[in-house]
């Protein structure tokens, strides 16, 4: 079973918190201290204690500056982290958080990423919640990393820039794509450094998925939060997708078939010509959606009109709703997310006495249980030798089931 951690961010989400969650979960604090020490950078220590947060008992890291810090910027932090021994995955998953604080900032001030500043003290604390967040994700042997939909809080922030809106602006740059919302805070809850950490790790957002809890962890922030306790909750078990497919098989009759999550568009129309439609359909059928089709419907008023369906993958909505709000007339497009089962299924070529005919078969129970021929491919075999395509669908069938 694969190993994920989800990162419950009810109160937002801060480099020093996550370190914080991550040793709480069970990284050793000392094995940390040491991994830490890897990177070449003098006068700091690195604490760790016990607080309680409305009756919740939680980890808070700190780091604390002994002496003086240079100046650093995203150059300098990169040459130390590559220069560092620490463990290669923690390496990358560091880098990667940097370079999406870099690139934010790069784009805010207008200067090239090499350029950017992370300034004195803050420097210091930013590779160590970045670094000590990457050390603990390698160590903790996380496979994939689910998270809530980010708060971001309200009001206004001191920077070294001055005060700045919260979200500040380079919190901005890195939470575009990112599911978030203000929630009930009237401050900053979530950090440059934590919205890159999300950035770079989580690989879906939404509630918490099918798993086996296998341990929690809470990190504590610093700012006391009225009514709320100002902490990060990580959760981390082991994905059950498999077990639930393998339990919906039984309910099913022991059914083979897989299993997906897909996207339903629809769109009610009435303003249009049904031979815009039809090339609106098209054009979807092109995009190789998974299906797209149109229902008769009566809207207010009596009014005849046709919905437009469309069903694709979550990776493809924004490309089919380019395509519905550019080729049609409406105003909304409304979606929902459809869990779809389907038999195992492939294609064979079947070979005709006058050609070759490619038909689609569906497997149950290891066994061919359905088979359609395939519409193109009898259309082009039709179009070659002259015959109805109705023969041609005709004869493939026979043929297949012959055999």
């Amino acid at each position: 079973m694969k190993k994920i951690l989800y990162i419950d961010c009810f109160s937002g989400i801060s480099g020093d918190m996550m370190v914080g969650a991550l040793l709480d979960l069970g990284l050793d604090f000392n094995f940390l201290k040491e991994e830490l020490k890897k990177i070449e950078i003098e006068g700091y220590e690195v604490g760790l204690k016990k607080v309680k947060k409305s009756g919740i008992s939680a980890s808070k890291f700190e780091v604390k500056i002994t002496k003086g810090q240079p100046h650093r910027n995203y150059s300098d932090i990169r040459s130390l982290i590559n220069n560092s021994t620490i463990n290669t995955k923690a390496k990358q998953t560091a880098l990667s958080i940097f370079e999406i604080i870099a690139a934010a900032e790069s784009r805010v001030h207008q200067i090239g990423m090499d350029n950017v500043h992370f300034h004195e003290i803050g420097a210091v604390d930013s590779i160590m919640d970045i670094a000590g967040t990457a050390i603990g994700m390698a160590e903790l042997e996380i496979e994939e990393v689910y998270s809530a939909n980010i708060p971001l809080g309200s009001g206004f922030v001191q920077t070294m820039h001055g005060k700045l809106p919260v979200p500040a602006p380079a919190t901005m740059e890195i939470i575009k794509g990112i599911p978030v919302y203000t929630g009930n805070f009237d401050f900053e809850v979530t950090t440059p450094t934590g919205a890159a950490i999300v950035k770079s790790l989580v690989n879906e957002f939404g509630r918490i998925p099918l798993m086996k809890i296998k341990g929690i962890g809470f990190g504590s922030g610093t700012i006391k939060i009225e009514g709320t306790p100002n902490l990060l909750r990580l959760i981390v078990g082991e994905l059950l997708e498999s077990d639930y497919i393998e339990a919906d098989n039984q309910f099913f009759g022991g059914f083979e078939f897989e299993n997906d999550d897909l996207v339903l568009l629809s769109a009610n129309i009435d303003d249009i010509s049904p031979e815009i439609t039809g090339y609106i359909i098209e054009k979807l059928f092109e995009e190789k959606v998974p299906d797209a089709w149109t229902e008769p419907i009566f809207m207010k008023k009596n009014r005849q009109a046709l919905k437009i369906n469309v069903l694709c993958h979550p990776n493809e909505v924004k490309k089919i709703l380019d395509i519905l709000f550019r080729e049609s007339s409406t105003l909304g497009i409304r979606s929902q997310i459809i869990k779809r089962y389907s038999l195992k299924r492939e294609i064979k070529t079947v070979n005709l006495p006058y050609g070759e005919v490619k038909i689609k078969i569906g497997f149950h129970n290891g066994k061919a249980s359905t088979f359609s021929p395939e519409y193109e491919s009898c259309k082009c075999l039709a179009k070659k030798t002259g015959k109805p395509i109705k023969e041609v669908y005709r004869d493939a069938a026979c043929f297949f089931s012959i055999r």
